[in-house]
């Protein structure tokens, strides 16, 4: 695997592109390796001189601090990333579900999957959890909540407040959000 590094107008930031999808989620950006369960962020997150990593469809950009040089850590970055592909993963963050690739979802249905993907996921997995599409029938969208979100205290308000207030608001067929 060839990973490819851009330079960006920020000469503290580099773009490193592996040629593979990096997140299926949208786009993230960590400050912390105690924010994510992802053994290759944590890993990037730990090299001396790195404060944050940005990752986008096909890309991460990882920002270092003014001090450190880059030919001290984009080897390390560039290695990290080759060892995490070489294991077989097909992307860096984010759940492609069999059985949604294959579901013919009704157009209602893909607007709140399109929300939910690039509106609410990012700011559910900053708090280390993820929503999922369940259904939608009558008004009603059932999603699952994930990981950190799944049995959190708040989840609750989090699902009213946030994700069906903003549902509603951008899709009137929606009426009400649950989660299983």
């Amino acid at each position: 695997m060839f990973v490819q590094i851009q330079e960006t107008p920020n000469p503290n930031s580099l773009k490193f592109i592996p040629g593979k999808k990096v997140s299926s989620i949208g786009s993230v950006e960590l400050t912390k390796k105690e924010d994510t369960n992802n053994d290759l962020l944590k890993n990037i997150l730990s090299v001396n001189g790195v404060e944050s990593i940005f990752l986008g469809d096909d890309f991460l950009s990882v920002n270092k601090n003014e001090k450190t040089n880059w030919e001290d850590i984009k080897h390390i970055v560039i290695s990290l990333i080759n060892e995490f592909y070489s294991d077989g993963k097909d992307f860096i963050l984010g759940k492609i579900s069999k059985s949604d690739e294959k579901k013919d979802f009704k157009e209602v249905e893909k607007k709140i999957i399109k929300i939910l993907e690039t509106k609410i996921k990012p700011a559910v997995a900053r708090d280390g959890g993820d929503i999922k599409f369940i259904a939608f029938k009558e008004g009603t969208v059932t999603v699952q909540l994930q990981g950190s979100c799944s049995g959190c205290p708040s989840s609750t308000i989090t699902l009213k407040r946030g994700v069906e207030n903003l549902l509603t608001h951008y899709i009137p067929d929606v009426k009400q959000v649950e989660a299983i």
